[in-house]
Protein backbone atom coordinates (compact mmCIF):
# COMPACT_ATOMS: atom_id res chain seq x y z
CA UNK A 1 0.00 0.00 0.00
CA UNK A 2 1.75 3.01 -1.10
CA UNK A 3 1.81 6.42 1.27
CA UNK A 4 -0.40 9.21 0.76
CA UNK A 5 1.66 12.71 0.96
CA UNK A 6 -0.38 13.69 4.17
CA UNK A 7 1.46 10.33 5.89
CA UNK A 8 4.65 10.98 4.41
CA UNK A 9 4.70 14.72 6.08
CA UNK A 10 3.51 13.66 8.93
CA UNK A 11 4.00 15.22 12.40
CA UNK A 12 4.76 13.73 15.71
CA UNK A 13 3.84 15.71 18.80
CA UNK A 14 7.42 17.97 18.91
CA UNK A 15 6.63 18.48 15.11
CA UNK A 16 9.75 15.89 13.77
CA UNK A 17 8.92 14.52 10.41
CA UNK A 18 9.44 10.82 9.47
CA UNK A 19 12.67 12.76 7.40
CA UNK A 20 13.84 14.56 10.77
CA UNK A 21 13.68 11.45 12.66
CA UNK A 22 15.63 9.30 9.99
CA UNK A 23 18.08 11.79 9.56
CA UNK A 24 18.45 12.45 12.98
CA UNK A 25 19.04 8.34 13.49
CA UNK A 26 21.14 8.22 10.61
CA UNK A 27 19.11 5.51 8.48
CA UNK A 28 20.53 6.51 5.23
CA UNK A 29 18.16 3.98 3.61
CA UNK A 30 15.01 5.65 4.87
CA UNK A 31 16.56 8.91 4.09
CA UNK A 32 16.89 8.30 0.50
CA UNK A 33 13.51 6.82 -0.19
CA UNK A 34 11.78 9.79 1.59
CA UNK A 35 13.63 11.97 -0.98
CA UNK A 36 12.94 10.55 -3.63
CA UNK A 37 9.69 11.51 -3.43
CA UNK A 38 8.64 14.41 -5.15
CA UNK A 39 6.13 15.85 -1.72
CA UNK A 40 8.97 15.53 1.00
CA UNK A 41 10.18 18.95 2.15
CA UNK A 42 13.84 18.64 3.46
CA UNK A 43 13.42 21.97 5.45
CA UNK A 44 10.73 21.16 8.05
CA UNK A 45 11.35 22.36 11.46
CA UNK A 46 10.25 20.76 14.43
CA UNK A 47 9.17 22.77 17.00
CA UNK A 48 12.44 23.44 18.65
CA UNK A 49 13.33 24.46 15.03
CA UNK A 50 15.61 21.64 13.75
CA UNK A 51 15.41 20.92 10.00
CA UNK A 52 16.38 17.20 9.30
CA UNK A 53 19.94 18.47 8.07
CA UNK A 54 20.68 20.46 11.50
CA UNK A 55 19.77 16.74 13.49
CA UNK A 56 22.17 14.91 10.96
CA UNK A 57 24.59 17.28 11.19
CA UNK A 58 24.74 17.27 15.00
CA UNK A 59 24.70 13.80 15.41
CA UNK A 60 27.76 13.23 12.50
CA UNK A 61 25.55 11.35 9.56
CA UNK A 62 27.76 11.88 7.04
CA UNK A 63 25.93 10.19 4.67
CA UNK A 64 22.91 11.35 5.59
CA UNK A 65 24.41 15.22 5.60
CA UNK A 66 25.67 14.21 1.81
CA UNK A 67 22.29 13.65 0.54
CA UNK A 68 20.40 16.34 2.08
CA UNK A 69 23.13 18.74 0.62
CA UNK A 70 22.89 17.31 -3.03
CA UNK A 71 18.85 18.67 -2.75
CA UNK A 72 18.86 21.87 -5.25
CA UNK A 73 16.05 23.33 -2.49
CA UNK A 74 18.09 22.68 1.14
CA UNK A 75 18.58 25.72 3.14
CA UNK A 76 21.77 24.53 4.56
CA UNK A 77 21.58 28.04 6.78
CA UNK A 78 18.50 27.30 8.95
CA UNK A 79 19.01 28.15 12.69
CA UNK A 80 17.14 26.18 15.32
CA UNK A 81 15.29 28.18 18.32
CA UNK A 82 19.01 28.99 19.42
CA UNK A 83 19.84 30.45 16.30
CA UNK A 84 22.51 27.74 15.39
CA UNK A 85 22.68 26.54 12.01
CA UNK A 86 23.88 22.99 10.84
CA UNK A 87 27.49 23.97 11.12
CA UNK A 88 27.46 25.11 14.29
CA UNK A 89 25.84 22.21 15.51
CA UNK A 90 28.67 20.11 13.72
CA UNK A 91 31.42 22.20 15.24
CA UNK A 92 30.14 22.09 18.33
CA UNK A 93 30.62 17.89 18.76
CA UNK A 94 33.10 17.76 16.68
CA UNK A 95 32.09 16.16 13.14
CA UNK A 96 35.13 16.97 11.50
CA UNK A 97 33.25 15.28 7.90
CA UNK A 98 30.23 17.33 8.06
CA UNK A 99 32.26 20.62 8.89
CA UNK A 100 34.30 19.65 5.56
CA UNK A 101 31.30 18.95 3.68
CA UNK A 102 29.30 22.57 5.19
CA UNK A 103 32.18 24.45 4.32
CA UNK A 104 32.72 23.12 0.98
CA UNK A 105 29.12 25.12 -0.15
CA UNK A 106 29.62 28.46 -1.06
CA UNK A 107 26.06 29.46 0.58
CA UNK A 108 27.23 28.20 3.74
CA UNK A 109 28.18 30.92 6.75
CA UNK A 110 31.15 30.00 8.35
CA UNK A 111 30.85 32.77 10.63
CA UNK A 112 27.08 32.47 11.68
CA UNK A 113 25.97 34.04 15.08
CA UNK A 114 23.40 32.28 17.25
CA UNK A 115 21.41 34.16 19.95
CA UNK A 116 24.07 33.43 22.34
CA UNK A 117 26.89 35.26 20.12
CA UNK A 118 28.12 32.18 19.29
CA UNK A 119 30.15 31.05 16.41
CA UNK A 120 31.76 27.93 15.00
CA UNK A 121 34.81 28.57 15.79
CA UNK A 122 33.90 29.43 19.13
CA UNK A 123 32.19 26.54 20.16
CA UNK A 124 34.70 24.33 18.22
CA UNK A 125 37.08 26.31 20.59
CA UNK A 126 35.05 25.55 23.68
CA UNK A 127 35.52 21.87 23.21
CA UNK A 128 38.71 21.58 22.04
CA UNK A 129 38.19 20.42 18.37
CA UNK A 130 41.51 20.74 16.87
CA UNK A 131 40.71 19.79 13.68
CA UNK A 132 37.26 21.91 13.24
CA UNK A 133 39.35 24.45 14.20
CA UNK A 134 41.66 24.27 12.02
CA UNK A 135 39.24 23.93 9.27
CA UNK A 136 37.55 27.26 10.14
CA UNK A 137 40.91 29.51 10.63
CA UNK A 138 41.77 28.62 7.58
CA UNK A 139 39.06 30.35 5.86
CA UNK A 140 39.66 34.40 5.12
CA UNK A 141 35.70 35.00 6.26
CA UNK A 142 36.15 33.78 9.32
CA UNK A 143 36.22 36.19 12.38
CA UNK A 144 39.03 34.70 14.78
CA UNK A 145 38.08 37.27 17.45
CA UNK A 146 34.63 36.86 17.30
CA UNK A 147 33.28 37.36 20.98
CA UNK A 148 30.41 35.69 22.70
CA UNK A 149 27.39 38.03 24.45
CA UNK A 150 30.05 38.43 27.58
CA UNK A 151 32.99 39.40 25.77
CA UNK A 152 34.71 35.63 25.68
CA UNK A 153 36.55 35.27 22.02
CA UNK A 154 38.27 32.05 20.59
CA UNK A 155 42.02 32.58 22.50
CA UNK A 156 40.15 33.58 26.09
CA UNK A 157 37.78 30.45 25.81
CA UNK A 158 40.82 28.07 24.48
CA UNK A 159 43.10 29.53 27.16
CA UNK A 160 40.34 29.12 29.97
CA UNK A 161 39.67 25.48 28.74
CA UNK A 162 43.26 24.78 28.72
CA UNK A 163 43.44 23.78 25.12
CA UNK A 164 46.93 24.68 24.57
CA UNK A 165 47.39 23.71 20.69
CA UNK A 166 44.05 25.64 20.05
CA UNK A 167 45.65 28.32 21.59
CA UNK A 168 49.08 28.02 19.85
CA UNK A 169 46.61 27.88 16.31
CA UNK A 170 45.05 31.35 17.30
CA UNK A 171 48.63 33.03 18.06
CA UNK A 172 50.06 31.77 15.26
CA UNK A 173 47.56 34.67 12.98
CA UNK A 174 48.87 37.65 12.51
CA UNK A 175 45.19 38.98 13.19
CA UNK A 176 44.69 37.32 16.73
CA UNK A 177 44.74 39.88 19.86
CA UNK A 178 46.25 38.68 22.61
CA UNK A 179 45.34 41.45 24.97
CA UNK A 180 41.41 41.13 24.20
CA UNK A 181 39.70 40.80 27.45
CA UNK A 182 36.06 39.88 28.40
CA UNK A 183 33.29 41.85 29.74
CA UNK A 184 35.45 41.59 33.41
CA UNK A 185 38.48 43.29 32.02
CA UNK A 186 40.39 39.92 31.92
CA UNK A 187 42.80 39.12 29.00
CA UNK A 188 43.95 35.63 28.39
CA UNK A 189 47.11 36.33 30.37
CA UNK A 190 44.68 37.37 33.39
CA UNK A 191 42.94 33.99 32.84
CA UNK A 192 45.46 31.71 32.02
CA UNK A 193 47.33 32.86 35.22
CA UNK A 194 44.33 32.11 37.03
CA UNK A 195 44.31 28.60 36.49
CA UNK A 196 47.72 27.66 36.21
CA UNK A 197 47.97 27.42 32.97
CA UNK A 198 51.82 27.78 32.40
CA UNK A 199 52.33 26.44 29.07
CA UNK A 200 49.46 28.76 27.89
CA UNK A 201 50.99 31.54 29.63
CA UNK A 202 54.67 30.83 28.40
CA UNK A 203 53.08 31.40 24.67
CA UNK A 204 51.60 34.21 25.54
CA UNK A 205 54.19 35.44 26.91
CA UNK A 206 56.37 35.32 23.87
CA UNK A 207 54.09 37.53 21.52
CA UNK A 208 55.75 40.84 21.44
CA UNK A 209 52.22 42.50 21.39
CA UNK A 210 51.35 41.33 24.78
CA UNK A 211 50.47 43.47 27.51
CA UNK A 212 51.50 41.68 30.93
CA UNK A 213 50.41 44.38 33.15
CA UNK A 214 47.05 44.34 31.90
CA UNK A 215 44.69 45.43 35.16
CA UNK A 216 41.14 43.91 35.09
CA UNK A 217 37.98 44.99 36.36
CA UNK A 218 38.91 44.23 39.90
CA UNK A 219 42.34 45.98 39.54
CA UNK A 220 44.22 43.06 39.36
CA UNK A 221 47.45 42.62 37.42
CA UNK A 222 48.37 38.85 35.76
CA UNK A 223 51.15 39.08 38.76
CA UNK A 224 49.10 39.78 41.40
CA UNK A 225 46.50 36.83 40.84
CA UNK A 226 49.83 34.62 40.24
CA UNK A 227 50.63 35.56 43.91
CA UNK A 228 47.19 34.96 45.26
CA UNK A 229 47.25 31.08 43.48
CA UNK A 230 50.79 31.07 44.70
CA UNK A 231 51.74 29.93 41.01
CA UNK A 232 55.64 30.03 41.67
CA UNK A 233 56.59 29.44 38.03
CA UNK A 234 54.04 31.79 36.57
CA UNK A 235 55.44 34.65 38.84
CA UNK A 236 58.99 33.83 38.03
CA UNK A 237 58.25 33.67 34.09
CA UNK A 238 55.76 37.43 34.69
CA UNK A 239 58.86 38.73 36.57
CA UNK A 240 61.66 37.98 34.42
CA UNK A 241 60.24 40.33 32.19
CA UNK A 242 61.69 43.40 32.56
CA UNK A 243 58.63 46.37 32.04
CA UNK A 244 56.86 44.19 35.28
CA UNK A 245 56.22 45.88 38.27
CA UNK A 246 56.28 43.93 41.28
CA UNK A 247 54.76 46.13 43.90
CA UNK A 248 51.67 47.05 42.07
CA UNK A 249 48.60 47.59 44.47
CA UNK A 250 45.07 46.29 44.24
CA UNK A 251 43.23 47.95 47.23
CA UNK A 252 46.30 48.56 49.30
CA UNK A 253 47.50 44.34 48.52
CA UNK A 254 50.80 44.20 47.11
CA UNK A 255 52.16 40.91 45.18
CA UNK A 256 54.46 40.37 48.16
CA UNK A 257 51.75 41.02 51.00
CA UNK A 258 49.25 38.81 49.26
CA UNK A 259 51.83 35.68 48.84
CA UNK A 260 52.11 36.23 52.83
CA UNK A 261 48.44 36.40 53.89
CA UNK A 262 48.46 33.02 51.61
CA UNK A 263 51.44 31.86 52.97
CA UNK A 264 52.64 31.37 49.84
CA UNK A 265 56.66 30.75 50.43
CA UNK A 266 58.01 30.30 47.59
CA UNK A 267 56.42 33.34 46.18
CA UNK A 268 57.27 35.77 48.82
CA UNK A 269 61.01 34.21 48.17
CA UNK A 270 60.99 34.71 44.42
CA UNK A 271 59.30 38.20 45.46
CA UNK A 272 62.11 39.38 48.06
CA UNK A 273 64.78 38.60 45.49
CA UNK A 274 64.12 41.70 43.30
CA UNK A 275 66.15 44.18 44.00
CA UNK A 276 63.30 46.48 43.35
CA UNK A 277 60.74 45.19 46.11
CA UNK A 278 59.20 47.18 48.73
CA UNK A 279 58.58 45.19 51.46
CA UNK A 280 57.20 47.48 54.04
CA UNK A 281 53.98 48.29 51.61
CA UNK A 282 50.69 48.43 53.55
CA UNK A 283 47.59 46.93 52.70
CA UNK A 284 44.49 49.90 53.01
CA UNK A 285 44.40 48.86 56.96
CA UNK A 286 47.86 49.41 57.29
CA UNK A 287 49.28 46.23 57.77
CA UNK A 288 53.06 45.34 56.30
CA UNK A 289 53.61 41.90 55.22
CA UNK A 290 55.64 41.15 58.07
CA UNK A 291 51.83 41.98 60.43
CA UNK A 292 49.91 39.93 58.05
CA UNK A 293 52.81 37.21 58.68
CA UNK A 294 52.48 37.46 62.20
CA UNK A 295 48.20 37.61 62.22
CA UNK A 296 48.05 34.32 60.18
CA UNK A 297 51.05 32.61 61.38
CA UNK A 298 53.19 31.94 58.57
CA UNK A 299 56.53 31.66 60.58
CA UNK A 300 58.94 30.97 57.53
CA UNK A 301 57.74 33.99 55.80
CA UNK A 302 57.99 36.02 59.24
CA UNK A 303 61.75 34.80 58.79
CA UNK A 304 62.56 35.65 55.53
CA UNK A 305 61.12 39.30 56.07
CA UNK A 306 63.41 39.59 59.61
CA UNK A 307 66.18 38.52 57.92
CA UNK A 308 66.15 41.51 55.62
CA UNK A 309 67.68 44.61 56.84
CA UNK A 310 64.78 47.35 55.68
CA UNK A 311 62.02 46.04 57.08
CA UNK A 312 60.42 47.65 60.21
CA UNK A 313 59.60 44.33 62.88
CA UNK A 314 57.74 47.57 64.97
CA UNK A 315 55.50 49.22 62.07
CA UNK A 316 52.13 49.45 63.71
CA UNK A 317 48.49 49.31 61.43
CA UNK A 318 45.94 52.06 61.57
CA UNK A 319 44.71 50.40 64.82
CA UNK A 320 48.13 50.97 66.46
CA UNK A 321 48.78 46.69 66.06
CA UNK A 322 52.56 45.69 65.72
CA UNK A 323 53.27 42.58 64.53
CA UNK A 324 54.14 41.33 67.81
CA UNK A 325 50.73 42.06 68.70
CA UNK A 326 49.17 40.31 65.58
CA UNK A 327 51.76 37.24 66.52
CA UNK A 328 50.21 37.21 70.33
CA UNK A 329 46.62 37.74 69.39
CA UNK A 330 46.26 34.31 67.98
CA UNK A 331 49.10 32.42 69.77
CA UNK A 332 52.01 32.26 67.34
CA UNK A 333 54.76 30.97 70.11
CA UNK A 334 57.67 30.79 67.76
CA UNK A 335 56.82 34.32 65.50
CA UNK A 336 56.79 35.87 68.85
CA UNK A 337 59.78 34.73 70.13
CA UNK A 338 61.67 35.47 66.48
CA UNK A 339 60.22 39.43 67.26
CA UNK A 340 61.88 39.21 70.91
CA UNK A 341 65.15 37.94 69.82
CA UNK A 342 65.05 41.28 67.79
CA UNK A 343 66.23 44.44 70.13
CA UNK A 344 64.44 47.33 68.12
CA UNK A 345 61.19 45.20 68.95
CA UNK A 346 59.40 47.20 72.39
CA UNK A 347 57.49 44.25 74.10
CA UNK A 348 54.91 47.04 75.60
CA UNK A 349 53.89 48.82 72.28
CA UNK A 350 50.22 49.25 72.98
CA UNK A 351 47.25 49.74 70.15
CA UNK A 352 44.65 52.34 70.09
CA UNK A 353 42.92 51.01 72.37
CA UNK A 354 45.75 50.79 74.83
CA UNK A 355 46.50 47.02 74.85
CA UNK A 356 49.78 45.56 75.02
CA UNK A 357 51.20 42.46 73.94
CA UNK A 358 50.79 40.81 77.00
CA UNK A 359 47.00 41.88 77.40
CA UNK A 360 46.49 40.11 74.32
CA UNK A 361 47.85 37.33 75.35
CA UNK A 362 46.05 37.06 78.86
CA UNK A 363 42.69 37.62 77.14
CA UNK A 364 42.71 35.58 74.40
CA UNK A 365 44.31 32.72 76.80
CA UNK A 366 47.39 32.39 75.24
CA UNK A 367 49.48 30.81 77.89
CA UNK A 368 52.50 30.21 76.00
CA UNK A 369 53.00 33.35 74.94
CA UNK A 370 52.48 34.94 78.10
CA UNK A 371 55.54 33.23 79.43
CA UNK A 372 57.32 34.04 76.23
CA UNK A 373 56.24 38.09 77.13
CA UNK A 374 57.06 37.69 81.16
CA UNK A 375 60.59 36.33 80.42
CA UNK A 376 61.69 39.50 79.11
CA UNK A 377 62.87 41.98 81.55
CA UNK A 378 61.77 45.26 80.19
CA UNK A 379 58.07 43.43 80.53
CA UNK A 380 55.43 45.50 82.55
CA UNK A 381 52.59 43.19 83.74
CA UNK A 382 50.67 45.84 84.60
CA UNK A 383 50.04 48.21 81.99
CA UNK A 384 46.32 48.58 81.17
CA UNK A 385 44.40 49.21 78.61
CA UNK A 386 41.81 52.20 77.74
CA UNK A 387 39.08 50.37 80.34
CA UNK A 388 41.79 50.24 83.04
CA UNK A 389 41.72 46.69 83.01
CA UNK A 390 45.38 44.93 83.38
CA UNK A 391 46.34 41.51 82.41
CA UNK A 392 45.53 39.91 85.96
CA UNK A 393 42.08 41.72 85.30
CA UNK A 394 41.23 40.19 82.11
CA UNK A 395 42.65 37.07 82.58
CA UNK A 396 40.68 36.25 85.77
CA UNK A 397 37.32 37.57 83.89
CA UNK A 398 38.31 35.05 80.97
CA UNK A 399 38.76 32.24 84.03
CA UNK A 400 42.23 31.81 82.25
CA UNK A 401 43.40 29.95 85.81
CA UNK A 402 47.43 28.93 83.96
CA UNK A 403 47.61 32.91 83.17
CA UNK A 404 46.09 34.15 86.42
CA UNK A 405 48.20 31.61 88.43
CA UNK A 406 51.79 32.56 86.36
CA UNK A 407 50.90 36.39 86.47
CA UNK A 408 50.48 36.23 90.39
CA UNK A 409 53.62 34.01 90.86
CA UNK A 410 55.72 38.06 89.96
CA UNK A 411 55.97 40.09 92.50
CA UNK A 412 55.64 42.64 90.35
CA UNK A 413 52.14 42.22 89.61
CA UNK A 414 49.24 44.11 91.95
CA UNK A 415 46.84 41.59 92.37
CA UNK A 416 43.74 44.34 93.28
CA UNK A 417 44.37 46.41 90.20
CA UNK A 418 41.24 48.56 89.87
CA UNK A 419 39.83 49.14 85.91
CA UNK A 420 37.19 52.20 84.80
CA UNK A 421 33.84 50.67 86.21
CA UNK A 422 35.92 49.93 89.33
CA UNK A 423 36.07 46.35 88.89
CA UNK A 424 39.20 44.10 90.37
CA UNK A 425 40.46 41.29 89.27
CA UNK A 426 38.86 39.14 92.35
CA UNK A 427 35.51 40.66 90.99
CA UNK A 428 35.97 40.30 87.19
CA UNK A 429 36.60 36.45 88.94
CA UNK A 430 33.59 36.00 91.13
CA UNK A 431 31.21 37.82 88.12
CA UNK A 432 32.21 34.64 85.74
CA UNK A 433 31.82 31.93 88.46
CA UNK A 434 35.63 31.39 88.00
CA UNK A 435 36.15 29.65 91.37
CA UNK A 436 39.99 28.13 90.69
CA UNK A 437 40.68 31.81 90.32
CA UNK A 438 39.06 33.10 92.62
CA UNK A 439 40.87 30.54 95.16
CA UNK A 440 43.79 31.22 93.68
CA UNK A 441 43.41 35.61 94.54
CA UNK A 442 41.70 35.02 98.08
CA UNK A 443 44.89 33.01 99.08
CA UNK A 444 46.98 36.53 98.28
CA UNK A 445 47.38 38.01 101.55
CA UNK A 446 47.89 41.28 100.08
CA UNK A 447 43.99 41.77 98.21
CA UNK A 448 42.69 44.71 99.97
CA UNK A 449 39.46 44.64 101.63
CA UNK A 450 36.73 46.77 102.12
CA UNK A 451 32.81 46.56 102.01
CA UNK A 452 30.43 48.55 99.27
CA UNK A 453 29.73 51.71 98.87
CA UNK A 454 26.17 50.90 100.93
CA UNK A 455 28.64 50.08 104.08
CA UNK A 456 27.85 46.48 103.58
CA UNK A 457 30.42 43.69 103.82
CA UNK A 458 30.16 40.43 101.61
CA UNK A 459 28.72 38.75 104.80
CA UNK A 460 25.60 41.07 104.78
CA UNK A 461 24.83 41.70 100.75
CA UNK A 462 25.26 37.13 101.24
CA UNK A 463 22.46 37.15 103.97
CA UNK A 464 20.69 39.56 102.26
CA UNK A 465 20.17 36.64 99.39
CA UNK A 466 19.21 34.18 102.05
CA UNK A 467 16.43 35.88 103.48
CA UNK A 468 15.01 36.41 99.99
CA UNK A 469 14.73 32.41 99.46
CA UNK A 470 18.73 32.15 98.23
CA UNK A 471 19.66 29.47 100.85
CA UNK A 472 21.77 27.76 98.29
CA UNK A 473 24.25 30.94 97.49
CA UNK A 474 24.45 31.97 101.83
CA UNK A 475 27.53 29.45 102.63
CA UNK A 476 31.00 30.92 103.54
CA UNK A 477 33.37 32.75 100.10
CA UNK A 478 36.12 30.42 100.23
CA UNK A 479 36.31 27.96 103.89
CA UNK A 480 39.10 29.18 105.66
CA UNK A 481 39.13 32.56 103.64
CA UNK A 482 38.48 35.95 104.71
CA UNK A 483 35.19 36.80 102.76
CA UNK A 484 35.92 40.86 103.25
CA UNK A 485 38.60 40.34 100.33
CA UNK A 486 38.10 42.66 97.51
CA UNK A 487 38.03 46.54 96.44
CA UNK A 488 35.02 48.59 96.50
CA UNK A 489 33.24 48.53 92.62
CA UNK A 490 31.88 51.44 91.21
CA UNK A 491 28.59 49.88 91.54
CA UNK A 492 29.40 49.45 95.47
CA UNK A 493 29.11 45.87 94.98
CA UNK A 494 31.78 43.48 95.90
CA UNK A 495 32.93 40.22 94.67
CA UNK A 496 30.60 37.53 96.40
CA UNK A 497 27.72 40.21 96.00
CA UNK A 498 28.33 39.73 92.19
CA UNK A 499 28.84 36.41 92.12
CA UNK A 500 25.50 35.97 93.78
CA UNK A 501 23.88 38.13 91.78
CA UNK A 502 24.74 36.35 88.72
CA UNK A 503 23.45 32.31 90.95
CA UNK A 504 27.12 31.39 91.42
CA UNK A 505 26.41 29.64 94.93
CA UNK A 506 29.75 28.00 95.25
CA UNK A 507 31.58 31.29 95.10
CA UNK A 508 29.46 33.02 97.31
CA UNK A 509 29.56 31.43 100.83
CA UNK A 510 28.23 32.22 104.49
CA UNK A 511 28.93 30.29 107.31
CA UNK A 512 25.73 27.82 107.72
CA UNK A 513 26.42 27.02 111.04
CA UNK A 514 26.40 30.91 112.38
CA UNK A 515 22.60 30.34 112.95
CA UNK A 516 22.98 33.68 115.36
CA UNK A 517 24.64 35.82 112.23
CA UNK A 518 23.22 39.45 112.23
CA UNK A 519 23.64 41.44 109.09
CA UNK A 520 25.43 44.81 109.83
CA UNK A 521 23.43 47.84 109.14
CA UNK A 522 24.91 50.10 106.26
CA UNK A 523 25.83 53.74 106.43
CA UNK A 524 22.34 54.92 106.39
CA UNK A 525 21.03 52.56 109.04
CA UNK A 526 19.96 50.07 106.78
CA UNK A 527 20.45 45.82 107.05
CA UNK A 528 20.60 43.94 104.16
CA UNK A 529 17.08 42.90 104.48
CA UNK A 530 15.92 46.65 103.44
CA UNK A 531 18.39 47.75 101.23
CA UNK A 532 17.53 48.16 97.78
CA UNK A 533 19.34 45.96 94.76
CA UNK A 534 21.15 47.55 92.43
CA UNK A 535 19.40 48.32 89.29
CA UNK A 536 20.31 49.64 85.57
CA UNK A 537 23.07 48.92 83.09
CA UNK A 538 25.26 51.64 84.39
CA UNK A 539 25.53 49.74 87.63
CA UNK A 540 27.23 47.02 85.73
CA UNK A 541 30.82 46.92 85.08
CA UNK A 542 31.67 47.09 81.34
CA UNK A 543 32.76 44.13 79.27
CA UNK A 544 33.74 45.62 76.44
CA UNK A 545 37.84 46.17 75.42
CA UNK A 546 39.13 46.51 72.08
CA UNK A 547 40.08 42.97 70.04
CA UNK A 548 41.63 42.52 66.68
Amino acid sequence: MALEPEDVGAYTREGSTPLSWAASGGHEAVVKMLLERGDVNPNIANIYGETPLFRASREGHEGVVRMLLEREDINPNTADGYGETPLTGAAREGHEGVVKMLLERKDVNPDSVSDGGETPLLVATRNGHEGVVKMLLERNDVNPEGASASGETPISIATYEGHERVVKMLLERGDVNPNTANENGQTPLHIATWDGREGIVKMLLKRGDLNPSAIDKYSQTPLLIAAWRGSERVVKMLLELGDINPNTVDNGQTPLSIATSKGCEGVVKILLEREDIKPNTANEYGQTPLLIAALNGHEGIAKMLLERGDVNPDTADEEGRTPLCGATYHGHEGIVKMFLERGEVNPNAVDKGGQTPLFIAASKGCEGVVKILLEREDIKPNTANKNGQTPLLIAARNGHEGIVKTLLERGDVNPSSVDGSGQTPLQGAALGGHGGVVKMLLERVDILKTTNKRGQEPRSKAAGKRRKGHQGGVKQLLEGVDVDSDMTALTGETAPSQALDRGHDAIAKLPSEDRNFIPPADGAGLTTLSSPEPTGPDQRPSKRFSKF
